[in-house]
């Protein structure tokens, strides 16, 4: 199943989609990913293959869900405004203030779209790293990477959180509720896999969350 083959009317994406061929290693990975997702089995799909590096797995897995949430997001920008989503929220009582260590370093207010388009850049930032993301075989991953990606997928997981809570009804007008289902079903069995978030996080989608993994296969 691809992630990609979205609506015709997609519109022109915030960034463009991240190719890891330059990496032999990654590349394959995300071949058995595919391969892999074709069984069905998203529990299956999600487990470090045997004898793989656990590094190299995060990496190909962080690039591959980066380009599936910028693909969903593209779908639903046209209905994400600053006008009509003037904070950054999941619901009413989740509120998320960007922050980071460059330009935005104290804790700051943004309209939904300003925030996601500011966190897909910060999360490419790090893909282009070669020392963040070496892509060269052979090269180490830094001694920060586990912290890098825990924070990379703490913050990914808020713009599937804006997209239930505020942008559902146009999923489904676009007949794209299956593909944001089957996307965030895979990236909260990932995130489980690997203790990549902290489940107090989960919160705004609480329920949903659980009957994934309630239902988990």
């Amino acid at each position: 199943m691809s992630f990609f083959n979205l609506n015709s009317r997609t519109r022109t994406l915030t960034f463009k989609p991240k190719k890891i061929e330059e990496n032999k290693r990654r590349f394959l990975l995300k071949e058995y990913t595919k391969e892999t997702l074709g069984s069905g089995s998203l529990s299956r799909v999600v487990c470090l293959p045997e004898g793989e590096d656990l590094n190299e797995w995060l990496a190909s897995n962080t690039v591959d869900f980066y380009n599936q949430i910028n693909m969903l997001y593209g779908t639903i920008t046209e209905f994400c405004l600053s006008e009509t989503c003037p904070m950054m929220s999941a619901g009413s009582q989740y509120e998320y203030l960007w922050q980071d260590s460059n330009r935005y370093k104290k804790p700051t207010k943004m309209s939904a779209p300003e925030y996601i388009e500011t966190l897909l850049q910060w999360v490419l930032s790090f893909i282009d790293d070669e020392s963040v993301f070496p892509t060269k075989n052979g090269f180490p991953f830094p001694k920060c990477f586990s912290l890098i990606i825990r924070q990379i997928y703490k913050r990914l997981f808020r713009v599937y959180a804006h997209i239930y809570c505020h942008h559902f009804s146009a999923i489904v007008a676009l007949g794209e509720e299956a593909h944001l289902n089957t996307s965030f079903k895979h990236f909260i069995f990932f995130v489980n896999e690997f203790n990549l978030i902290e489940k107090k996080e989960y919160a705004p989608l609480q329920e949903l969350v659980d009957s994934f993994i309630t239902n988990k296969k």
